[in-house]
């Protein structure tokens, strides 16, 4: 579907579809990687964890994009922004995977020997969770060199310009 026909059928578009779509997609994204935790076993690091919290913004602002109709635009831009956050720090995440820049939270950092720390120092010294540096990728998809931080960087992205989008098709509409 070509770039007219999008935008014709995104101009079809009730805002209270448009905020049920961006809704869904935004709440998919940390049950998705709540399920590859529980089913998979795959552990979050820190940085994992801070990337969930702009999608329920996102989610939130489209809930409230369907009970307030009349704001539909402002609401889902906000969500789209929010969307957009979580890709910036999935970018973040991704450097710090390759090794571009260290991570500025603590609970990224691996678990070292340290000095001339007793055993039961470094034990203490162990952070609970999360369990994972951040520097070492998860890959969702075996075999495919693609990492979590790095899906979730496209997937931010591409789901705040969606939300963009529709909010601005929607303006025009």
């Amino acid at each position: 579907m070509g770039p007219v026909a999008s935008g014709a059928v995104a101009r079809n578009l009730s805002p209270m579809k448009r905020a049920l779509i961006i809704l869904a997609l935004a709440a998919a994204a940390p049950l998705l990687a709540q399920a590859s935790e529980t089913w998979l076993g795959l552990a979050p690091c820190e940085l994992c964890l801070w990337q969930r919290w702009p999608y329920w913004a996102a989610a939130g602002f489209a809930a409230l994009a369907l009970a307030l109709p009349r704001f539909a635009g402002v609401l889902l831009s906000l969500a789209g922004l929010a969307a957009i956050a979580s890709g910036l720090l999935g970018g973040f995440h991704l450097g710090v995977e390759q090794g571009f820049w260290p991570s500025p939270l603590a609970g990224c950092k691996a678990a070292t020997a340290g000095g001339a720390m007793s055993i039961e120092d470094m034990l203490k010294s162990l952070a609970p969770t999360p369990n994972k540096p951040c520097d070492a990728p998860a890959f969702l998809i075996p075999g495919l060199p693609i990492s979590m931080a790095a899906m979730n960087m496209v997937y931010g992205l591409g789901l705040g310009a969606l939300s963009l989008g529709l909010a601005r098709q929607g303006a025009r509409a």
